[in-house]
């Protein structure tokens, strides 16, 4: 006995008429949970996994302007809330995991792990890129957010960025349009990144690989890389706010190991989060927002998150759109 498929959304309706049919995969009322680093969340109202950078144009095109856009990578850095996420959300996958070398630089798909891009630059002698390696997530989601780790980040590397808009159009935007700063980027809203090019410097392959594996190891050694977690919990203060990092301030209230549900700031990293095996998405979020209050309250100084809380509580839930 198999379950019957959940029908289109009444707004998708247009991508599925005898006119056309998108090459990529919908599939409405899509579990997310299982898709993230945290295993917890709803469902998407309608998931939509694009075959090519064309296909995702048309679609966009297609899906009125009045229903949201979500594009998600890895889901190494999110909380999907458990009553799910409304309107489209975009996951990248095959179509969109290509390496190729450009010169004294890579050009790599959206969907390509930062892991993966970097061995991809040793192996090209390209160094430059070997920070990457100790950053969870794929690249279009570290473009979004300036990912940076181990002494660099993405506006350090990054030529340039396709996009397709919300509109349906592709564009190519310079590095030097999105306005970087310390984990952001300024992207046209509900955009989705599909390409980029990084910048290297010729380098000997086997120092390159020596460095990251420095950084794999210790990644390794400071961070709880086996559990379920999102990576760093909250953004370091800016210096004029504390000289102290997140996990300093968040050590001092006496927050390493605090526990709310199923959720656990970790013994090893108190700034990483951890899903202990039954958290929820609330037990997640709520014990982030206790965090910053004890923080506040020891410290003066109030923690910004760094993974994003997206979707519905439980009690709201998707669907509501006709």
């Amino acid at each position: 006995m198999t379950d019957t498929p959940a029908p289109l959304p009444q707004w998708a309706q247009v991508l599925d008429t005898d006119d056309f049919r998108p090459h990529g995969r919908l599939t409405p009322q899509a579990r997310l949970g299982a898709r993230t680093w945290f295993r917890v969340g709803g469902a998407a109202e309608l998931l939509f996994q694009p075959a090519s950078a064309d296909d995702l144009a048309q679609v966009m095109k297609r899906v009125p302007l009045e229903v949201p856009v979500l594009p998600l990578g890895a889901c190494s850095n999110v909380i999907v809330r458990d009553g799910g996420i409304d309107g489209m959300v975009i996951r990248m996958a095959r179509g969109f995991s290509t390496i190729a070398r450009d010169g004294e630089g890579l050009v790599a798909g959206a969907a390509c792990l930062d892991m993966t891009v970097a061995e991809h630059a040793a192996e090209a002698g390209l160094s430059g890129l070997e920070f990457l390696a100790g950053i969870p997530g794929s690249i279009g989601g570290a473009v979004a957010m300036n990912a940076g780790a181990y002494g660099s980040d993405m506006a350090a590397v990054l030529d340039w960025v396709e996009i397709i808009t919300r509109d349906g159009r592709l564009l190519r935007l310079p590095a030097a349009s999105l306005d970087f700063g310390y984990r952001h980027a300024t992207l046209p809203p509900q955009s989705v990144v599909v390409r980029v090019r990084l910048a290297g410097v010729g380098a000997p392959a086997a120092i390159i690989r020596q460095r990251i594996e420095e950084i794999r190891a210790a990644r390794e050694a400071a961070q709880p890389v086996r559990a379920r977690t999102g990576g760093s919990t909250f953004r370091n203060p800016d210096p004029d706010e504390s000289g102290r990092k997140a996990w300093e301030l968040i050590d001092a209230a006496g927050c390493r190991g605090l526990r709310v549900g199923g959720a656990q700031m970790s013994e090893k990293h108190c700034n990483f989060m951890l899903n202990t095996g039954n958290a929820t998405a609330a037990d997640l979020e709520g014990l982030g927002d206790e965090v910053r209050r004890r923080v506040l309250g020891h410290t003066g100084v109030s923690l910004r998150w760094e993974i994003r809380r997206i979707g519905c509580p439980a009690h709201v839930g998707t669907g509501a759109r006709t």
